[in-house]
């Protein structure tokens, strides 16, 4: 598979493109107003605690309280709280120890637990429910946010930190050795766990990444000095900074994007951007040298994101239907609960061939679901509606194929087979808003439900208010404000509407057109008050 990253660098929005075989797979866009948050950490203050959801709103400054559920506060809680000098000092256990690798830094650890426990052991007490932990109104905690903001909801935050670099993953006061699943060498993870074994610090413990796959022992020194030489710098600031307070900015969009994806089956990096191209590649050419000649400089006067389709494919994305090319097509709908999806064959198929054209339809829309949910970047429920198949083997290859295809996706995903009624329920991850927030925002007319009051129903709703205001006032002139549509449907006609309703409620009324106004709606003017009294009566 041919994969590419493409990074358009504008003034005020830069925007990275992934493509597979030269079609748009993945999209990250970064401007001021959406900046990235996940990995971000803060020192946050317990705003509230609400044992009957079993969570609490921690205050970190950001105008909505980060949520953090109770099953997100992990097994190292009481280390990071001694960290922050919240423990009685008969209860410290944390012995400081000085780092000669970080230049005298103090190191905390913890003296009774084993450098290294097997992975089965620590994963079972990792799993271990927080039963013991106690949080209070205004106490200090340090958390990470872990998802963005989506719709009225905040950030969701946990207090078990960690530090991604380019090869490693470090957890603070973790003695767990984790190895991607995507290594799948026996030999190399044994290499690999090896070579941490030997350069790992007490009190520390790491992920290897699959980008580590190859790697040599000081490439992974090197990483995993950078990454205690930053968590030194958020204990320090920990201990000086007054919550809420930002401890650490994790890399931007682009920079996270380069070191999380940029690997070896990348063929080529192309920006626009001098400065952009400058930066990738002093960062490439400390961590990954071997790549540097992959990152490419565009100099073509046509937009970059114009020579690959990619802006094309970018109308597309947000579309409510989708094309496909056997001539059926996909609808996208999304809810406040979940996103439905449904198939349609486009065209009449012969009774015979009936369920071979559903099912090549039906594998061809599964195709184009995988890569469009990861395209959008959708989360939560999805729900697919499949086009009917009657052979229960039929049904089974469609479940194989949204599987096979979702391998190829980053955030969890979980499918359930195809139900009787030719439904399949997905959930994906979510970590951050999807596409269409970076780009749509809620129409003002129809506050994004796509549907508008129609103009008969918003005559009979005026002609109503009118009836309300002249049975319960004495007044007998007012002014109607309403869109330039209605105005003219108003006075229309040899007897024209609102004439018919100045005779009916014996009250004198003018209309006026407002450009303003949104369709559906109205605003009524007492003449004798001087002001607005719409909502009086309604």
């Amino acid at each position: 598979m041919k994969k590419e990253i493409i990074i358009n660098a504008a003034a005020n929005e830069t925007r990275i493109a992934i493509t597979e075989d030269g079609r748009l797979a993945e999209l990250f866009v970064e401007n001021p107003s959406k900046e990235k948050m996940v990995g971000d950490i803060y020192l946050g203050r317990v705003a509230k605690v609400m044992p009957g959801i079993k969570a609490a709103f921690i205050d970190l400054g950001l105008g909505q309280d980060g949520f953090l559920h109770f099953s997100d506060i992990g097994n190292r809680f009481d280390e990071y709280q001694t960290m922050l000098g919240d423990e009685d000092e008969e209860n410290e256990s944390v012995a400081v120890e000085q780092n000669s690798t970080e230049g005298g830094a103090p190191a905390v650890v913890l003296p009774e637990r084993p450098r290294h426990p097997s992975p089965t052991s620590q994963a079972a007490e990792n799993r271990q429910p927080a039963k013991d932990i106690h949080l209070d109104k205004g106490q200090e905690i340090i958390v990470q946010i872990t998802k963005e903001p989506v719709g009225k909801k905040g950030v969701r935050v946990t207090s078990e930190v960690s530090l991604a670099g380019r090869y490693l993953v470090l957890l603070p006061f973790d003695g767990r050795i984790g190895i991607s699943k995507k290594i799948t060498s026996y030999k190399e993870k044994r290499r690999l766990r090896r070579i941490v074994q030997n350069i790992l610090s007490q009190g520390f413990g790491v992920i290897i990444r699959t980008v580590a796959d190859g790697k040599e022992e000081e490439a992974l020194k090197t990483d995993l000095e950078d990454l205690i030489r930053t968590w030194r710098e958020i204990e320090r600031s920990a201990k000086t900074e007054n919550p809420p307070a930002l401890l650490y900015k994790d890399m931007s969009t682009t920079s996270s994007v380069i070191r999380d994806l940029f690997s070896n089956d990348v063929e080529r990096v192309v920006v626009d951007s001098k400065k952009l191209h400058k930066d990738i590649r002093a960062y490439i050419k400390y961590t990954s040298p071997q790549l540097l000649d992959k990152v490419e400089l565009h100099r073509d006067k046509l937009p970059l994101f114009d020579v690959y389709g990619i802006e094309k494919e970018l109308e597309t994305s947000l579309s409510r239907k989708v094309w496909l090319k056997s001539g059926g097509y996909i609808i996208i709908e999304q809810t406040e609960a979940m996103v439905v999806i449904d198939v349609n064959s486009g065209r009449y198929a012969a009774k015979r061939e009936q369920e071979l054209n559903s099912l090549r339809t039906d594998l061809e829309a599964a195709r184009e679901i995988t890569r469009q949910l990861r395209l959008r970047d959708i989360g939560g429920i999805i729900v697919c509606d499949f086009i009917d198949l009657d052979d229960e083997k039929n049904k089974r290859k469609v479940f194989e194929e949204l599987k096979k295809e979702f391998r190829r996706d980053r955030a969890k995903v979980t499918v359930l087979p195809m139900t009787e009624f030719g439904l399949v329920q997905i959930t994906r991850q979510r970590v951050r808003q999807n596409i269409l927030h970076s780009f749509t925002e809620p129409c003002p007319a129809c506050g994004g439900t796509g549907l508008v009051r129609s103009k008969t129903s918003t005559l009979n709703s005026l002609e109503r208010w009118i009836s309300r205001f002249k049975s319960e006032t004495n007044e007998k002139r007012v002014i109607i404000k309403v869109g330039p549509d209605l105005a003219m449907l108003l006075r229309q006609g040899t007897i024209s509407r609102v004439r018919r309703i100045m005779l009916k409620y014996f009250v004198w009324i003018k209309v006026e057109a407002d450009p303003t106004i949104p369709l559906g709606e109205f605003r009524c003017i007492s003449v004798r008050q001087g002001k607005d009294v719409t909502d009086q009566f309604k």
